[in-house]
């Protein structure tokens, strides 16, 4: 169940805190009450328009798991064009909000707590598809994370599945300073989201609300090249990396990387 808490506590030395459990500590209620303020469903729809529906189409998927539905924004889409959805999520709080969010536009989502490492043992049945969307699997600080999380969501696709991961484009944080246009993924307006410290393990981010509010995530910046090659070692052979949705990108030019991971063994 949701808990009632509504401030963040990072105690004395916020950098320090580089642990994945802390992501649950992050996401309290009044930050998840404001999540939809800081993306805008109808103007992040627009900046998306039908990229992963035509990406999922494309491959014939019809049943996904949504593994970081946070409020529900692309399940409510996934649904609304057709698929059959499972949406699951570390946080309570956000799981609250997403059905909240479905119910008030007609639909029933089908939620599930589960904490990735052990995604198999909550989430029942296989996928043509998994979406980890919205710069999620950046909350986790341990590469054994990151390795177990990559299998778990492999193990649940189907032989022919894919998973579709995003990330933050962090290679042109660290080397050239931060940027945003927040175009595609913080559409919200006066919202400003900055990072506060980044180093080469850790990028604490502030965001900030018309009404003062102040909230901050701790994530790891995770290079691309570096998440690339841990989806190969978990066995996904055919990777594409689209920057903004687009094919061809200079490097520092997106804001977020979106991976396209083929299950589909072919023999070379």
């Amino acid at each position: 169940m949701p808990s009632t808490v509504k401030h963040q506590e990072f105690g004395d030395a916020p950098t320090e805190v580089r642990d994945t459990e802390h992501y649950q500590h992050e996401y309290v209620k009044s930050f998840v009450d404001k999540w939809d303020e800081l993306i805008d469903w109808d103007s992040r729809k627009a900046s998306e328009g039908d990229f992963f529906i035509r990406t999922l189409k494309e491959r014939g998927a019809k049943r996904i798991l949504d593994a970081a539905t946070g409020t529900g924004f692309h399940s409510v889409q996934l649904v609304e064009a057709g698929f059959d959805v499972v949406s699951a999520d570390g946080s309570a709080e956000m799981l609250a909000k997403a059905f909240e969010n479905g119910r008030r536009r007609g639909h029933i989502l089908r939620t599930i707590q589960s904490d990735w490492r052990w995604l198999n043992r909550d989430v029942h049945g296989r996928f043509d598809a998994i979406v980890c969307l919205g710069n999620s699997f950046t909350h986790l600080f341990n590469e054994n994370d990151r390795r177990k999380t990559l299998a778990e969501f492999y193990s649940a696709l189907n032989h022919d599945g894919v998973l579709i991961l995003d990330q933050r484009n962090y290679d042109a944080i660290l080397d050239h300073g931060y940027s945003s246009t927040h175009t595609y993924y913080y559409c919200g307006d006066n919202v400003e989201v900055k990072p506060e410290h980044v180093d080469e393990g850790l990028a604490r981010f502030q965001y900030s609300f018309p009404d003062k509010s102040v909230f901050h995530l701790n994530m790891y910046p995770l290079r691309k090249a570096y998440v690339r090659r841990l989806m190969r070692e978990v066995g996904f052979q055919h990777i594409e990396t689209y920057g903004d949705f687009k094919e061809t990108y200079r490097e520092a030019e997106p804001d977020f990387f979106i991976h396209v991971a083929e299950k589909q063994y072919r023999e070379d």
